[in-house]
């Protein structure tokens, strides 16, 4: 499944910048592994691969809560379509090679 590469800039606040590396450092991914994974379920559902709502978590806690829980769910809904697809579950490092091996 290797292909072509590209690079992609994107401007972002620094705080939440470093905010998103510590959480997905705490996951065990970076942020190119990230960005992978939600743009992969998002080709795959066609459409952002969670809710968008004005709901705004009440303090950092509960945002870091929010977010581990979505991006866990993220994952899941991936495993979910490598067993339909007749393959064993995946893990984050079965994750981490598909992504780095099209890299």
């Amino acid at each position: 499944m290797a292909g072509e590469t590209t690079n992609i800039n994107i401007r972002m606040d620094k705080a939440l910048k470093e905010q998103a590396e510590s959480l997905l450092s705490e996951l065990g991914m970076n942020m190119t592994t990230a960005f992978n994974v939600f743009l992969r379920q998002a080709v795959r559902q066609g459409k952002i691969p969670f809710e968008i709502s004005l709901n705004q978590p009440n303090n950092e806690a509960e945002r870091k809560r929010q977010a581990q829980k979505e991006f866990g769910e993220l994952v899941m809904s991936i495993q979910a379509d490598s067993l339909s697809n007749g393959t064993d579950k995946m893990t984050m490092d079965d994750i981490d090679a598909i992504i780095s091996a099209e890299a």
